[in-house]
């Protein structure tokens, strides 16, 4: 057997549809003879395996006719060059992590927690801001003492307040007091966007997001505009409330937002007097939702006085109070979602940029 005879026998097989032979097509490729035994390879330019078959099975017959052994022919058909992976989209590349607190319902004590949680941060090291994206009810300033203080406005840029080591951003130092907002969704993703490219925050570790109660524009908003690195749920022991925890869970996994835990607020009650925690409204209850999301239960706040007039003060419990039980607790969740971020960024990151809104069947999608 030589590569003649090879080449001879195969240059009887038509190439399906056409009166031209592979050969003089110049599909033949890489032939290797090893005794009667022959390997080659045909490029075609077909994807339909019906055509490889037919070519397959007509060499076969050729080379046997002419006394080859073994016939191996390879089909190289053409494929689809796969588009190359967009890079997140960041309007606010200064920052290096993204945390979206959320809830699924409001009452849940979120910004009590998203709060907290930046103070912790902070008090670990980590150059820390916090928005409140929370664009109807923004509360944050007033748990920071920073109620009516007013940003510096500079050329078309706002800057951050400082309080408690954080740079902190809200639509609440934007409004008047008791000034209302009736914003379409269009409004509010807009808002989101200017809070994250006309905010002059520094190069921060880590922006601790206050976001709406539920799983509406503003989340999907944040998602499309930044890589969002981890996502943190407040709930209470309620069933009421587990049952919108879920939702804002489920959530992230279809937003691809890693998961850094669940935050239990409200969950016993410590006793100022003597200091006995007692289950009023249950405890742990998040358990099976954790599990239910590969996830856990990262801190368990209980119902303590001070953590309310600390919010109502502007005096927040992780910073006056660090000893207190609540503090502890965030304190020891803030490492958790530290150890997350940092999971997450040795795996490379994320990527949030194909997000698309979803609508339930048999609803059409409308603008605003």
């Amino acid at each position: 057997m030589t590569n003649e005879i090879v080449k001879e026998a195969l240059s009887k097989v038509m190439y399906p549809g056409f009166t031209k032979d592979i050969v003089t097509f110049g599909f033949v490729n890489s032939i290797e003879i090893t005794g009667n035994d022959v390997h080659f390879t045909v490029d075609i330019t077909s994807s339909a395996p019906e055509v490889g078959q037919q070519i397959t099975d007509d060499a076969t017959k050729e080379l046997k006719a002419v006394g080859a052994g073994e016939v191996k022919c390879n089909i190289k058909s053409p494929t689809i060059p796969e588009a190359p992976t967009p890079k997140a989209r960041n309007i606010a590349p200064h920052v290096k992590n993204f945390l979206m607190i959320s809830s699924g319902k409001g009452g849940v004590g979120k910004s009590t927690t998203s709060v907290n949680i930046a103070i912790a941060l902070a008090a670990q090291g980590k150059k820390v801001g916090l928005l409140d994206a929370d664009i109807y009810g923004p509360n944050i300033p007033r748990m920071l003492g920073i109620d009516g203080v007013k940003p510096e406005v500079t050329g078309n840029k706002v800057m951050p307040i400082k309080a408690y080591g954080l740079e902190v951003m809200s639509m609440g130092s934007l409004m008047e007091d008791g000034q209302s907002l009736m914003w379409r969704g269009a409004m509010i993703m807009k808002a989101i966007e200017q809070f994250l490219r006309d905010i002059l925050w520094s190069e921060l570790d880590v922006l601790v997001i206050d976001m709406p109660p539920g799983t509406g524009d503003a989340q999907l908003s944040l998602s499309q505009a930044v890589p969002v690195t981890a996502g943190l749920t407040v709930t209470t022991p309620q069933s009421v409330s587990l049952d919108d925890s879920r939702r804002s869970l489920d959530m992230f996994k279809k937003l691809d937002i890693p998961i850094a835990g669940i935050v239990e607020n409200m969950s016993g009650f410590i006793a100022p007097d003597t200091g006995v925690e007692y289950d009023i409204f249950g405890k742990g209850t998040s358990g099976p939702m954790a599990k239910e999301f590969d996830t856990e239960i990262i801190a368990e706040i209980p119902i303590e006085p001070s953590i309310r007039t600390g919010g109502d003060e502007g005096k927040p419990v992780t910073f006056v109070d660090p000893t207190s039980e609540s503090a502890k607790r965030y304190m020891k969740a803030a490492e958790s979602v530290w150890a997350t971020i940092e999971a997450v960024n040795a795996a490379g990151g994320v990527s949030n940029e194909s997000v698309q809104p979803t609508t339930p069947p048999g609803v059409s999608a409308c603008s605003s």
